[in-house]
């Protein structure tokens, strides 16, 4: 009899959990919703189910459509978008960033030997990296050299970054132990540089130099790189960051698909291998689209040339700061293996992303690009320049004739916007990040952070592009501000223009029906907002594949 009992209990209840199964319905009422999509720009609800978006209207609409099991989410009054898309990070770097040593505050030479130096005293024995120091913050904007940290770390080894990883600072001791000396000849588009007195390595080294160092560093482990990785991940949520568009090396990749596997990959990664092992790829048969909802494999990533504030982003004239340079074209240029390269990856469906920062830079990959079209069979390839940061007006019409994407970062601009102009002059600043330019001359504009070399947070990307206020507060009215865009188009750089810049914009970047359910709500709405706040305004909560992850 208790048998029976207790069966019939079961039946009872597995018939009343049938009739009435757990939603996975979310409905965000009472919202303002800025869809991103011109034909229904605003609503004021979203109904979610699973991980799509299955309807977008009023409040009153979606109400009509769920039942008690529907988990409701009212939103107050507060601004929803789609979640945001950053098209340029070094994510799992990212990580190792936000675990180590943090140079970035340092104002003054003493602070950074200060920082450096605590730091140090706790990691005897183990090799200091990351850092990114800048030294233009300091109030001596010469750079760093060996003699500053040598003296508490003559038995730890240092290479530090500057923010901007195109050079970085070793002391003594890692130059010693990599063998560079007075007598070590600068590498192909590097530079080893030395004391114009002593002909001595002052501890600089700038660009394909550095992997002199870096060659001798031991690699992270599996476990190091996954620790590294869940780091950035629960960074990004917290900025409504729900993909990325990374640059992966091949153990990155490796601790992606297995955070996929083990269900912890909260925010979707398009990846961007290095273009000198792009013939992997093809062995393997992937190009661009390749991989799941989560994980896609298909572009590349090369350098032209380095950074303007190493003096080594490649421009037609020489620097004002240093008439003795023009910058740095990398050696895969000087070759012609980025050449080679890029016309047989584009044959074989690969997506070209390449590094270029100074005009002739920005002039010679239009021309490579030009050369790919004519030369290869036509399909539907999404060129893109990263960076794009100093480009020639008569070169910026060429974008949109050749359909190539300016994946451009816009907090670069209220940082370098401090010094840039000693740089290059009051002429060529006038087509530094020329945002407007390139919006009204119709070329596909998409924003990313660069993490770690600015922080991940879109809104300080969207507030720098909307008000272009230099860091230093010495521009209120904006840097170079006819180059100043909207809230609206801000937002569409750093959501659905990102989607296409990776392929996937029938599938996320806008609030659509049928679209993934990626969405961020703010705590202020910043399309009507004084700009200036926008860089104070916070993510109240992050909805990724339809779940929500963060709430602050």
């Amino acid at each position: 009899m208790r048998i029976t009992f207790i069966i019939s209990i079961i039946i009872s209840f597995a018939f009343v959990m049938n009739s009435n199964p757990p939603s996975n319905k979310k409905a965000f009422i009472n919202g303002k919703v800025y869809t991103v999509n011109d034909k229904q720009s605003l609503a004021e609800a979203v109904l979610v189910e699973g991980n799509k978006i299955i309807f977008v209207g009023s409040t009153d609409e979606v109400k009509k459509m769920i039942d008690a099991s529907t988990e409701l989410i009212d939103l107050n009054g507060k601004l929803m978008l789609p979640g945001f898309i950053d098209d340029h990070v070094h994510f799992t770097s990212g990580g190792f960033y936000l675990q180590g040593i943090d140079l970035r505050p340092a104002k003054s030479t003493s602070e950074f030997k200060e920082i450096l130096k605590k730091y140090a005293e706790k990691n005897k024995g183990k090799w200091i990296t990351g850092g990114n120091w800048d030294h233009e913050a300091w109030e001596v904007k010469d750079l760093p050299i060996k003699e500053m940290i040598d003296e508490f770390t003559q038995k730890t080894l240092v290479f530090v970054d500057r923010f901007d990883g195109h050079m970085a600072l070793a002391n003594s001791y890692a130059l010693k132990l990599a063998k560079i000396t007075k007598e070590t000849p600068s590498p192909e588009g590097g530079l080893i540089v030395k004391d114009p007195k002593t002909g001595e390595p002052t501890g600089i080294l700038k660009d394909n130099a550095m992997q002199l160092i870096y060659s001798i560093i031991p690699s992270s482990t599996k476990e190091e790189t996954y620790k590294a990785a869940l780091t950035a991940l629960n960074h990004a949520k917290e900025f409504g960051v729900t993909s990325v568009q990374d640059i992966t090396y091949s153990q990155d990749l490796a601790t992606y698909k297995r955070l996929e596997k083990e269900g912890k990959l909260n925010c979707r990664i398009y990846t961007r291998m290095a273009i000198a092992n792009y013939k992997n790829l093809v062995k393997d048969k992937i190009h661009v689209g390749y991989g799941s909802e989560k994980l896609k494999l298909g572009s590349l990533k090369g350098f032209a040339d380095g950074s303007l504030g190493s003096s080594t982003a490649w421009f037609f004239e020489s620097y004002n700061q240093d008439t003795t340079t023009s910058g740095l074209a990398m050696d895969i240029v000087t070759d012609g293996n980025l050449r080679d390269w890029s016309i047989d990856a584009d044959k074989n469906g690969l997506q070209l992303c390449v590094h270029a920062i100074g005009d002739k830079a920005n002039n010679y990959m239009l021309n490579l690009y030009q050369e790919i079209i004519d030369k290869n069979p036509k399909w539907e390839r999404r060129f893109r320049i990263e960076h794009a940061q100093h480009v020639r007006f008569e070169d910026i019409p060429r974008f949109a004739e050749l359909g190539v994407i300016a994946s451009v970062q816009p907090y670069h601009a209220i940082d370098d916007g401090v010094w840039a102009e000693k740089r290059i002059g009051p002429d060529r600043i006038k087509y530094t990040y020329p945002f407007r330019t390139f919006l009204d001359n119709k070329v596909m504009l998409c924003f990313g952070s660069d993490w770690t070399v600015a922080p991940i947070n879109p809104l300080l990307g969207i507030y720098a592009a909307v008000t272009r206020r230099t860091l230093d507060d010495k521009n209120p009215n904006g840097w170079i501000p006819e180059q100043k865009i909207t809230v609206e188009e801000a937002i569409k750089a750093y959501t659905i223009n990102n989607a296409y810049a990776a392929f996937e914009e029938n599938v996320k970047g806008s609030i659509d029906v049928g679209k993934l359910a990626d969405l961020v709500i703010l705590n202020e709405d910043i399309l009507t907002i004084d700009p200036v706040k926008i860089k104070d305004v916070k993510v109240d909560m992050t909805v990724f594949d339809g779940k929500v992850i963060y709430k602050r």
